[in-house]
């Protein structure tokens, strides 16, 4: 009998990789009638991909021809990647994923009725054709991040802020939902600089943007957009929503211990808000931001304002 719930490691090493058969099938073919034959199938699929999420799916929906599942479960936190297909069920198998010592995440499959002997070893023998795919997706996917990640404070960079906000903009006008995004700026940062040296610096604006995920929705994003500037991106926010996530913000970060060399930084951030108007382009909601962040700073900092 198989227990409910069983974990497992699986290391498959390139030996094993290369014994699996890789030929052409017909198009007329819909249905594998052996472990072998869907073996050689996922080996050809699930390589024309780069996309970790479709060749899960891929692989979840092929498996379906020998083995029965009910959903198909999947996490690589380093990669902050999560994805659930299918229905829950109560009996359930997972397999941490390993090549060479590489850890490539932990799958899980379940369903309604356990697993026999049989099926366990059906699948962690079709997992052998994920190995290589699945490895080389998440390799892409880390270096699309690095490429689009401020490397200090493991926020989107300038040229994510752009893509995501052009996208957004289109989405928002798309399904008639508001959008609103808010500019801040870390106050006295020179100062900090000074007085604690450019390594509290570093440190300070690590623990900005720390507290600003925190603080913040999975669907929120944080930008570095300058030197000790972040641009937050609020979806499906109205004005005075995003008024409430700025002044929580502030809060947040005003609260913040911090201490360099035995002396206590003090921290606060002023923030200018804008929401997205008909018709407005991503440049003038950018710079009705930040006029609305000058005018905090203007009125004394630590403070947020409101674009008009």
């Amino acid at each position: 009998m198989v227990p409910p719930s069983q974990k497992n490691t699986i290391d498959f090493d390139a030996a094993k990789l290369q014994r699996l058969g890789f030929s052409s099938r017909k198009k007329e073919q819909t249905r594998p009638v052996s472990l072998a034959q869907l073996r050689q199938r996922l080996g050809l699929e699930l390589q024309t991909s780069l996309d970790a999420e479709r060749i899960l799916n891929m692989f979840y929906r092929e498996l379906q021809h020998l083995v029965a599942v009910d959903s198909l479960g999947y996490q690589h936190l380093s990669s902050d990647l999560r994805l659930d297909i299918g229905q829950p069920a109560n009996h359930s198998a997972t397999y941490r994923l390993s090549h060479e010592s590489e850890y490539l995440g932990e799958l899980t499959f379940r369903r309604r009725q356990r697993f026999s002997d049989q099926e366990l070893a059906q699948l962690e023998s079709l997992l052998a054709s994920l190995m290589y795919p699945l490895r080389n997706a998440l390799l892409y996917r880390v270096a699309i991040q690095s490429a689009l990640r401020d490397p200090l404070t493991n926020t989107g960079n300038r040229v994510a802020m752009d893509q995501m906000l052009s996208r957004e903009i289109d989405l928002a006008r798309r399904n008639c939902q508001p959008l609103s995004l808010l500019m801040l700026d870390i106050d006295h940062f020179k100062g900090i600089n000074d007085e604690h040296g450019h390594s509290a610096g570093d440190e300070v604006l690590k623990a900005v943007a720390s507290t600003l995920k925190d603080q913040l929705r999975n669907i929120d994003m944080v930008f570095r957009y300058g030197g000790e500037e972040f641009l937050v991106l609020l979806s499906g926010t109205p004005r005075e929503g995003a008024q409430l996530v700025g002044e929580r913000l502030r809060e947040a970060v005003q609260g913040l211990q911090c201490v360099a060399q035995g002396k206590p930084v003090k921290m606060s951030i002023s923030l200018g808000c804008a929401t997205l108007e008909a018709g407005e382009s991503a440049d003038s909601l950018l710079q009705r931001a930040d006029k609305a962040l000058y005018s905090a700073k203007r009125d004394g900092r630590n403070r947020l304002a409101i674009a008009g």
